[in-house]
């Protein structure tokens, strides 16, 4: 396991999605992820199941100030009042007095992004939030977030697998010290049976699901989100820092991008893709 530093966070590598995971699940399945090696848990206000992952990191071996927390707020929430209100009810669901990684979730609202960004700081200052972030962000959006904001912007979440091409976005990010943290990397379930990526997957002896994770965190300032309800392919997920994709093996599957690659595409809160 290793991390990726981006404008003074250190975000682990993988982390552990909760999206559209029912809080019995995540009762079960975040201590088993710490118990695994996951030091980086992913949840969101619209989740609706941060209380389950504050119990479950509270009741959890492992402290909270070893565990990378991320939630985001959600878009009815960004008016400067609600903002700072919704951030201290995350809190208390999650049962701690600050998250490490705080995120916008979509870039389309009537709330000006310099309020959002500016309350976002707001909660920083405050000591609620250790780092701020963006979520489903294009080039603009993301250059826009880093001009208005007074702390840095340590990443933004996005689609990505080998099916979306996403340099554009990944070069902006680097150039501005960001990391791009990865959902959706198995692109329902599409990597899994891809006779590309099988093909790798049998040269190291690991499941294709490996493979695709491997190629994320192996490429500058990439963090990789995995998400399932069994214990098994937990371990699996997090068990790819034992070898190593080839350039060769590392362009044979970004060369499996796509036009039509992009799976969520929400028309009422994404923005212009790149």
């Amino acid at each position: 396991m290793f991390n990726v530093n981006a404008n003074g966070a250190e975000i682990p590598a993988i982390g552990f999605g909760t999206f559209r995971m029912p809080g019995s699940d995540v009762l079960r399945m975040v201590p088993a992820a710490l118990k695994l090696g996951y030091r980086h848990v992913d949840t969101a206000q619209i989740y609706g199941n941060e209380a389950e992952v504050g119990e479950a990191i509270a009741n959890s071996d492992v402290a909270r100030g070893d565990v990378f927390l991320t939630t985001k707020v959600w878009v009815d929430k960004y008016r400067h009042d609600a903002f700072v209100r919704s951030v201290d009810e995350s809190l208390k669901k999650l049962k701690t007095d600050y998250v490490d990684l705080l995120l916008l979730h979509w870039p389309q609202s009537d709330v000006p992004l310099a309020e959002r960004i500016g309350a976002l700081n707001e909660v920083r200052d405050a000591g609620k939030v250790r780092h701020i972030g963006v979520s489903n962000f294009n080039t603009a959006l993301m250059a826009e977030a880093v001009k208005l904001s007074k702390a840095p912007i340590v990443t933004n979440q996005v689609e990505y697998h080998p099916y979306l091409d996403q340099s554009a976005v990944l070069d902006a990010a680097r150039k501005a010290g960001m990391s791009i943290t990865a959902y959706y990397a198995m692109a329902d379930g599409k990597v899994v049976d891809d006779p590309a990526i099988k093909a790798i997957a049998a040269a190291h002896g690991k499941s294709a699901a490996q493979v695709v994770l491997r190629w994320l965190v192996q490429q500058q300032g990439v963090v990789a989100l995995s998400k399932t309800v069994s214990a098994e392919r937990a371990k699996a997920n997090f068990d790819i820092f034992d070898f190593e994709l080839s350039n060769d093996e590392m362009q044979a599957l970004h060369a499996l991008a796509r036009p039509n690659g992009r799976i969520v595409n929400p028309g009422h809160l994404a923005p212009k893709w790149d």
